[in-house]
């Protein structure tokens, strides 16, 4: 692999106890499309690489990093890994230029498919992977560097190379691992890994201290499954069962809807922190190296989902300032994270793993503080914050669709711990609902085979929040570039009656569609008496009572009120449930489906609102004709531009989903 980095080679020497970057290979360095130019910015270079960077544990910047300081070092004593890297850099460099940098979730590129409506191939080839190229006209240098280590090395992912920790004398470190499942169909065998990482292997196939267990919901107590019934090992073409360390089978299968938790011993954890410093580290060199071959003024962090938790992580151990004590990121838009942090700094730690109501139980995401500001845990008294007594903070941009209300435990980004009280927002941040969402926006028009079992409603709610987020994009760039205030923030609040408990959300819903009878909350949870030093001594952990969490309140037909609502809130034909439930699936089919919504069209004839007791309204009392419905879409659309919600040449587009959604009601 080393001979496709020889193109070329920076070398980047610093200070010792500040080594930062030590090189930056690129291995590769081209024209993007040819040359095409993007307005006035004009044409921009494709850059891949890999980039080395060097710790010195001793540094106080490094000191978060769990076992960093028994990673091995070189001989100038700084502990080094390597990290992958793309860039689109403009040729003609602007003085104020911002780099964008997405935090790849698990390796991959999402930013041009959320921001752009293009394609998320790593490096655009095609006009279609750009989509319309809105970050290119701006002039953004857009960066990738990898940072999780349990991305599978495959092409076009962007991973890191982290290094394992030992014992001091050098002996290999052995800890517990968890795995868990939600079997959805009938399996003989199944991997250790979540979502298609690399799992630690077992130390010992044949290790009896490995304990499998079964249960049927998020609470319900254990059954262990005897060890003579299972085993580490997959079940191959032939039907035999083969060892490896990474998989388990079962005599007889696992049985759907149930719920199996593994606890095993594994060895050689990797430093998974050194994640957060290569995300420091690169953008600090984009700022304040002139040489960085992605060098900016200003710095801006994108990440959604995973990522958006682990920006979240990042603020909260301090990871925003660098190790000369500068600053890094000038802006943050953190999307979809919810209430959450993660699996991203810990021994042992799986960044792949997240926590659910009913899938991923009980892994380190949802974790006190959640809100910015300082808050106290009612049950502890322990006071902290995201932010607080934090310095060189970022503007932020916390924007979550409304899924995260139900599966993320969001309210609590903006209530106390005890859910009784709003609390106050930091001048530098905003929070933003993109109402009547889910966590991706699901396709439209819908599937047949997305339909909800036995009811009109679909599995998926297409309401897409892009078109907002790419107005919200522009505007957290004018706030870091030029200062430019951005719209107030827009979120449910307890003070206005549109957050509530769930047991006082209402649902105006047809009887073939029952509301969830639960929603996530973080429960407390305890890991062992060293997990303030990172380290996990107890899995599973004992499980202590969850902080609550709200949702919002809707209007009379079922839809979000109190955040930003699009043209498809504003001129509605179709109630958007931001939860789905698990009819019709194996397991407990009143839990939540994992980050979906629902949709529901208005029933269009009063027998159709009979048949099942529809209590909403027809559409043909919201709207006369067609010409109604667009002169409603019109109105609201102006609205969204006044707001800022939309940008003015996104007008057409909103327009023309709208009335896509009028016909494809019109002719089923």
């Amino acid at each position: 692999m080393r001979t496709l980095f020889l193109v070329a080679v920076l070398a980047l020497h610093a200070s010792a106890g500040r080594a930062e970057i030590l090189t930056i290979e690129i291995a590769k360095r081209s024209d993007l499309l040819g040359g095409r130019s993007f307005g006035r910015v004009g044409g921009y270079e494709v850059l891949e690489g890999r980039i080395l960077f060097g710790l010195d544990p001793a540094n106080p910047a490094n000191r978060r990093i769990v076992d960093l300081g028994l990673a091995p070092r070189n001989a100038a004593g700084l502990v080094e890994f390597w990290a992958n890297f793309a860039a689109l850099v403009p040729k003609r460099p602007r003085p104020a230029g911002v780099a964008l940098f997405e935090v790849s979730n698990r390796g991959l590129v999402y930013l041009r498919n959320i921001l752009d409506f293009g394609t998320m191939t790593p490096i655009p080839a095609t006009e279609a992977d750009l989509g319309d190229a809105m970050l290119l006209e701006m002039g953004l240098t857009l960066v990738w560097v990898g940072w999780q280590h349990d991305v599978p090395d495959e092409p076009g992912r962007f991973r890191i190379e982290a290094p394992v920790a030992t014992g001091l004398d050098g002996t290999p470190l052995v800890g517990p691992v968890r795995a868990d499942w939600v079997v959805q169909r009938p399996t003989a065998s199944l991997s250790l890994a979540h979502g298609g990482a690399i799992a630690y292997p077992t130390i010992d196939l044949d290790d009896p201290t490995a304990v499998l267990t079964v249960r049927e919901g998020r609470y319900d107590s254990t059954r262990v499954v005897p060890r003579s019934e299972w085993r580490f090992g997959r079940v191959g073409e032939e039907g035999q069962v083969g060892p490896d360390p990474r998989w388990i089978s079962r005599n007889g299968g696992f049985e759907p809807g149930s719920i199996y938790q593994l606890v095993y011993r594994a060895r050689d954890p990797k430093v998974a922190g050194v994640g957060l410093a290569a995300i420091r580290d690169a953008m600090s060199h984009a700022k304040y190296r002139p040489n960085s071959p992605f060098a900016a003024r200003y710095a801006v962090a994108f990440g959604i989902s995973q990522t958006g938790r682990l920006l979240r992580h990042f603020l909260y151990q301090g990871f925003n300032t660098d190790e000369r004590g500068r600053q890094v990121f000038d802006g943050m838009l953190i999307h979809v994270a919810g209430a959450g942090r993660g699996s991203f700094n810990h021994r042992f730690a799986q960044p792949s793993r997240d926590a659910h109501r009913f899938d991923t139980f009980f892994f380190p995401t949802d974790l006190f503080p959640f809100a910015s500001g300082s808050a106290t845990d009612p049950e502890t008294g322990r006071v902290d914050g995201l932010t607080a007594g934090g310095r060189q903070l970022p503007k932020i941009f916390q924007t979550n669709s409304g899924h995260e209300y139900w599966g993320r435990a969001a309210s609590l980004i903006h209530t106390t711990p005890a859910g009784d009280r709003d609390l106050a927002i930091p001048p530098n941040e905003r929070i933003y609902l993109l109402a009547g969402s889910q966590h991706v926006p699901a396709s439209f028009p819908p599937a047949e085979q997305t339909r909800h079992p036995e009811s009109r409603a679909y599995r998926g709610n297409p309401v897409d929040y892009r078109l907002p987020l790419r107005s919200l994009l522009v505007s957290l760039v004018d706030w870091v570039r030029r200062g430019t205030a951005p719209p107030p923030s827009a979120y449910p609040r307890l003070d206005r009656g549109d957050l509530v408990p769930i047991d006082r959300s209402s649902w105006r819903l047809p009887r073939d569609l029952a509301p969830p009878r639960v929603v996530h909350q973080p429960d407390r949870v305890d890991y062992g008496a060293r997990w303030a030093e990172g380290i996990i001594d107890r899995e599973p952990p004992a499980v202590g009572r969850p902080f609550p969490a709200r949702v919002p309140a809707t209007d009379s037909l079922g839809n979000e009120v109190g955040g930003f609502r699009t043209v498809e809130l504003e001129a509605p034909l179709a109630t958007h449930p931001t939860w789905n439930t698990r009819v019709g699936q194996p397991g407990d089919q009143g839990e939540l489906s994992r980050l979906l919504g629902t949709w529901l069209p208005l029933p269009k004839t009063e027998a159709e609102r009979a048949a099942t007791a529809d209590p909403r309204p027809l559409v043909g009392s919201l709207y006369r004709d067609r010409q109604a419905f667009e002169r409603r879409v019109s109105e609201a659309l102006t609205r969204l531009i006044a707001g800022r919600m939309l940008l003015p040449a996104d007008s057409a587009r909103a327009r023309r989903r709208a009335m896509a959604t009028w016909e494809w009601l019109e002719s089923r």
